[in-house]
């Protein structure tokens, strides 16, 4: 009985740290990913004197196949949802954005703080309708 009781015990103190381990890996993930997406579409800019058009969530922009080779740009990110090109919309001219994360609002207060400010509602990192953005150009 004192054996099942200490196996509970550590059982209980190691679900959190595991969970945070994932978060972290999942933040991670999605940070790097966001980067590879954010140079494509700046380096697609520069070639192209301009950003490709606007698209739905999860659909590679007319152009930009090459340019996201080294990402599933179609695939769900590690926060869940689908990688969505934001152009000229949500009040920016330019960003990448998460469509319906399954993450929670505290893990993506943690990703913010990562990526930027902390704060969801300020800086290049942010909500957005259905998601969150990352800044390419304001």
């Amino acid at each position: 009985m004192i054996t099942v009781m200490i196996i509970g015990l550590l059982a209980t103190i190691a679900l959190p740290a595991f969970k945070r381990a994932q978060e972290n890996a999942s933040n991670s993930r999605y940070a790097a990913d966001l980067h590879v997406a954010s140079s494509a579409f700046e380096e697609y800019a520069i070639s192209n004197r301009g950003y490709p058009s606007d698209t739905t969530p999860g659909v590679v922009p007319t152009g930009m196949a090459a340019y996201l080779a080294k990402m599933r740009w179609s695939k769900q990110t590690a926060l869940g949802g689908l990688w969505d090109w934001d152009y000229q919309v949500f009040g920016v001219k330019a960003g990448v954005s998460v469509y319906r994360p399954s993450a929670d609002m505290v893990q993506m207060q943690r990703l913010d703080a990562l990526l930027d400010n902390g704060n969801l509602s300020t800086g290049n990192f942010r909500s957005r309708p259905d998601g969150f953005i990352s800044i390419i150009e304001p």
